[in-house]
């Protein structure tokens, strides 16, 4: 079920009501967020919801057997690190099985087999959503896992402790919510068990200012993905379908345009999926935070997919040491969690290179020690950015650009005779537009879009803060709301990262 249908507005005002109906019943509550969630995904397949099923299942299993004092002090056999890779590769090879295996099959064909991979492919249908819950599924696993080693805690529920751990859950219907829960199912943000799960194993209470707030990030979400991303979208679309059709600057455009389109895409699901669990008394990490305002690539991947880079960080790029080893190996290591990261986006080697590029940007950074220079807020209390900040934002934001390039074509070779074609011929007239209106409509869009982000740029979401005048503010949700309602009459575009 896609957030921008007609079937969501129907849904959403139906569960709220029920979901809160069962305020005084933890676990009919729990029960009922389950339900609604696997109704949810399988609006698109009812078959994928075995899948989610399963891997909640033996994420759940995993954590108690991990826990189980009758295994913790064994050497060899059933112990808690025998449990824990047995999770994690059963979890992995379903991911692998259904997102990769086709893509390494087609690769091994060409090159070994003149291209010929009819016999090899599976043609699996790409399960919705499947990299983000099994990643959610997992880190429960590992931090249940370090939780054993570091304590002999055995409390129920899963605590966090000082150290990355977390205690075991044994109440499967809210574990079963914390894997399913709708808003931020399919795409994120990945959520940790010491983060999410505890709230479902207390009961909650609403909060009208709290609701309010989440209605108001829905709005900014929908205003951004349905207006800003999809009208970005139609330019885009037909830029990068037929390349060779258009002039440099046309081309530079639309490359422009996708590094608007993809961020008002998936920042705009992120918003909606926050604002819309906040409505369950639920919070969600925030996934996103301005990343096309920051100084340079390393801020900019601490401002962009939050949940995703953390996870990297936190689960595969400490462990391998970190910061804490030589200078070589750092190096070897950013590197390895940019690749697994572009990856993690899809079987194809654009991403592929996608991540390598963006590792190349960031290593310079490391070797001069300034790959965490920039902590704050840009422009933090003034209004408007000093000239070298101004200049820093835009070089970042120009580099991002060719690195979306990679990201949105077919193939590496489809990138390259973009990137020469856009340069060789980048001055050879103005860009090309596909009608006044949709000119219009990106440039109006675009701009509110970055007025108003520039304004809340020190606020919790991009639309917390709102004039005190109410007429100006009802005024404001009511234009939204029009645009808005003007594209959902005419267009029902996916969000971009269903796909991975």
């Amino acid at each position: 079920m896609l957030f921008n249908s007609i079937e969501f507005l129907v849904f959403l005002p139906i569960v709220f009501c029920i979901y809160w109906l069962l305020h005084r019943r933890l676990l009919w509550q729990n029960a009922f967020v389950v339900a609604a969630s696997y109704l949810f995904y399988g609006w698109w397949d009812w078959r994928f919801l075995l899948l989610i099923a399963f891997t909640t299942a033996c994420s759940y299993a995993s954590g108690l057997a991990i826990s189980n004092p009758r295994f913790k002090d064994r050497k060899r056999g059933l112990t808690p690190k025998f449990f824990l890779w047995t999770n994690i590769v059963v979890n992995l090879l379903i991911l692998g099985l259904f997102k990769y295996y086709d893509f390494f099959a087609q690769s091994f064909a060409d090159a070994f087999l003149g291209g010929d991979a009819d016999r090899l492919l599976l043609h699996l249908v790409l399960p919705v959503g499947i990299s983000f819950y099994t990643f959610q599924a997992l880190s429960y696993s590992i931090d249940v896992y370090r939780n054993t080693r570091q304590s002999d805690d055995s409390r129920d529920g899963c605590t966090p402790n000082s150290r990355g751990g977390c205690a075991p859950t044994r109440d499967a219907v809210a574990f079963f919510a914390y894997v399913s829960f709708f808003p931020q199912l399919v795409a994120g943000p990945i959520e940790r068990a010491t983060s999410l799960l505890p709230q479902f194993e207390q009961a909650r209470k609403f909060d009208y200012r709290t609701a309010v707030d989440g209605l108001r990030q829905m709005l900014w979400g929908f205003f951004k993905k349905m207006v800003v991303a999809d009208s970005c979208a139609i330019y885009v679309d037909n830029i990068f379908d037929h390349p060779d059709w258009f002039n440099g600057s046309s081309l530079l455009l639309a490359a422009i345009l996708f590094t608007i389109q993809i961020y008002g895409d998936f920042s705009g699901y992120s918003d909606i999926a926050i604002g819309c669990a906040k409505l369950f008394g639920i919070r969600l990490r925030r996934n996103f935070n301005v990343p096309y305002f920051s100084r340079d690539i390393a801020e900019f991947w601490r401002r962009w997919h939050i949940s995703l880079t953390t996870w990297f960080r936190d689960y595969i790029y400490i462990p391998m040491g970190g910061s804490r080893v030589s200078k070589g190996r750092v190096l070897l290591n950013t590197l390895v969690i940019f690749l697994v990261s572009g990856l993690w986006h899809g079987a194809n080697w654009t991403f592929v290179a996608w991540g390598a590029y963006h590792a190349l940007l960031f290593l310079p950074l490391i070797l001069l020690g300034k790959n965490r220079k920039y902590r704050n807020v840009v422009a933090e209390n003034r209004i408007l950015p000093s000239l070298r900040e101004l200049g820093q934002m835009l070089l970042t934001f120009f580099l991002a650009v060719m690195g979306w390039i990679l990201f949105r074509a077919d193939s590496i070779a489809e990138a390259w005779q973009y990137y020469v074609h856009m340069f060789s011929t980048l001055f050879d007239g103005s860009p090309t537009l596909t009608s006044d209106m949709d000119a219009w409509i990106v440039l109006v869009s675009v701009t509110i879009m970055t007025i108003i982000e520039w304004i809340n740029r020190s606020q919790e979401h991009e639309f917390a803060r709102q004039p005190r005048n109410r007429i100006l503010r009802w005024a404001g949700y009511i234009v939204l709301l029009f645009m808005i309602g003007a594209y959902m009459v005419t267009n029902e575009m996916p969000f971009i990262y269903f796909q991975f």
